[in-house]
């Protein structure tokens, strides 16, 4: 299992060998997840399927050292949090692995970063350390290699006149921000972009009245003339992302996939179009836990898509927080 680079290529993925291989490797060298499984009397050997596989609840992040065997980690990720007991922290052995997950996920549904000019209006994530959201960023604007790319914070007036010149010039531009600061940039600028994707990534945090998605969506598309608002749905405590293209459908890369259960019996899996709490497999997380029962509620669509529907704990979540519906 050292070697978990092959994740990505799709056409080698058998995915349901692959987390169950991953679910007996971190039994047994995971010591929270194998104490958790045990705490439930699982008896590993009889885990026949995903949806018998036991998710840890993400709040473990908080209070424990999540890792896979025993290693010095290459960098901790953390979510915001006012004092360091609200914090999730996220060791990180292998950073490639990390970067290799969202480059490979963002050319599946973007193509190569080589092809934008990417502009984050991330200012929450940026006055802190250790936002995985801001490594991504940031290497995801290096790999851009346009001259224009870069973070904007508080500086939306010279944000908007990048992008009124970005549009004259027809460059391609990915817009990533987060929601309080994009309402802050259209409320003061009203546009009509034709060749700019606007991104959000959740993040009210108290400062603004709470939105639904929907409303927000609405209001950043009537200022900003674009016909569908992008959104990405990420966590610390994952080194994996989906991304939802219109409608707030959220799609993930072949290397993780969401499970909805009954919040009351984390054990009962849910159908499709039933409204449940959204747990996660993703492969990446091979050195710290692959299987992740988040505090958001959702549900999935036949297609496989899921939407979030709100949360029934206060998580530290991106792309999730604003849902008050």
């Amino acid at each position: 299992m050292e070697n978990h680079q092959h994740i990505f290529n799709a056409s080698e993925l058998n995915f349901v060998d692959e987390a169950l291989n991953a679910f007996h490797y971190q039994y047994l060298n995971n010591p929270v997840y194998h104490n958790f499984c045990n705490l439930l009397k699982i008896n590993p050997k009889n885990i026949k399927n995903l949806y018998e596989i036991p998710f840890l609840p993400v709040s473990f992040f908080k209070s424990h050292e999540i890792k896979t065997k025993h290693f010095k980690e290459e960098i901790i990720f953390t979510s915001s949090g006012t004092t360091g007991n609200s914090t999730s922290r996220h060791f990180v052995k292998d950073i490639t692995l990390y970067e290799k997950s969202f480059t490979t996920c963002f050319e599946l549904f973007y193509g190569k970063p080589e092809n934008y000019c990417i502009l984050a209006l991330l200012p929450s994530y940026l006055e802190r350390d250790g936002s995985s959201l801001i490594y991504m960023t940031e290497k995801l604007i290096e790999k851009s290699k346009h001259t224009s790319s870069g973070f904007y914070l508080h500086n939306i007036d010279e944000l908007a006149e990048q992008l009124i010149e970005l549009e004259k010039n027809q460059q391609p531009t990915l817009l990533i921000g987060v929601s309080f600061a994009l309402l802050d940039l259209f409320e003061k600028h009203q546009f009509q972009l034709k060749h700019t994707t606007i991104m959000e990534t959740g993040g009210m945090k108290g400062k603004r009245k709470e939105l639904t998605r929907e409303e927000l969506h609405q209001l950043i598309k009537k200022a900003s003339g674009v016909k569908q608002v992008h959104s990405e749905y990420g966590m610390t405590e994952l080194l994996s992302q989906a991304y939802a293209k219109n409608n707030g459908l959220y799609s993930t890369p072949p290397w993780m996939k969401i499970i909805i259960k009954d919040i009351n019996d984390p054990f009962q899996s849910l159908p499709a179009n039933t409204t449940g709490a959204i747990n996660i497999i993703d492969l990446a997380n091979i050195d710290s836990c692959c299987f992740i029962a988040t505090q958001d509620l959702g549900k999935i669509n036949k297609h496989g898509q899921f939407e979030v529907l709100g949360r029934f704990d206060n998580s530290d979540i991106r792309g999730c927080n604003l849902l008050v519906q």
